[in-house]
């Protein structure tokens, strides 16, 4: 049985205060946190970014979701155009699919080779142990789907023209390749499951509790405190010195859409 929605809206508003906690916390103590969510297409990785983001100050906590490499970026080091992405001092990363496309996507669709492959899973975790020797926390979630939930997902978004976009021909084609990407996921945690930075499974056919799994181990998983704030004291408004408001007849106003919505 799914996580009732009274029940489920509480708990997330909870844990969204505590990742403001949290974000503090990063902030005053200097730290830098990324996390990395992974998983099948329609598994829930983006609605559950959202949730993590939603409260959060944009300026200290982004997210990061990579196009397609560009003809220089090919070229590149493969780790490079992620390393750009990484947090300073006082910041978070969300990254919304990360490096380990090479391991998953890249590697069932051909759009890297055998080596190129073999080379990403013997550098990865060599990458990922630097990321923890220089102080950043890192934290990695897999979303798992059954097969029947991700093709009822799909046929949703198929038919929602709000979410329509988020079908790409991408995405049809993994249906297809069901068992190739978990032979795929299955070769990258042998490899890339470690100590320096573990992987962790959301299950996530229902996604409210997936949500709510993820968020209460992200911040289970860190050793945040409270952090003392300044008080804030609203000033008072200084007496007026004559100033008056232009008449709306000069304004270009935006027409008033709502009011014709409005009841009698």
């Amino acid at each position: 049985m799914g996580l009732g929605k009274a029940v489920y809206e509480a708990e997330l508003l909870r844990l969204q205060t505590e990742l403001v906690r949290l974000q503090e916390w990063v902030r005053a103590e200097g730290a830098r946190l990324v996390v990395v969510f992974e998983g099948r297409d329609a598994a829930g990785k983006g609605g559950t970014i959202k949730r993590v983001a939603e409260h959060l100050n944009p300026r200290a906590a982004r997210i990061a979701a990579l196009p397609k490499p560009t003809e220089r970026e090919r070229t590149q080091w493969y780790f490079q155009r992620y390393v750009a992405h990484l947090p300073a001092a006082g910041e978070i990363v969300l990254f919304d699919r990360s490096w380990y496309n090479r391991a998953g996507v890249e590697h069932v669709m051909g759009f890297c080779t055998p080596a190129e492959h073999q080379l990403f899973l013997r550098q990865c975790p060599v990458f990922e142990r630097m990321l923890a020797e220089e102080g950043i926390l890192l934290r990695k979630y897999w979303f798992s789907v059954s097969d029947t939930v991700q093709e009822e997902r799909f046929r949703r978004r198929a038919e929602d023209p709000l979410r329509r976009w988020k079908l790409s021909p991408m995405d049809l084609e993994s249906l297809t390749r069901w068992e190739d990407y978990s032979r795929a996921k299955d070769d990258m945690l042998v490899h890339t499951d470690t100590a320096d930075a573990p992987w962790y499974v959301v299950e996530s056919d229902d996604k409210r509790s997936a949500r709510i799994n993820m968020i209460a181990h992200l911040l289970s998983s860190i050793p945040y405190g409270d952090v003392a704030l300044p008080p804030l004291v609203l000033p008072s408004r200084p007496p007026s010195t004559g100033y008056e408001r232009p008449p709306k007849e000069l304004l270009t106003l935006v027409p008033d859409h709502a009011a014709t919505l409005r009841k009698d």
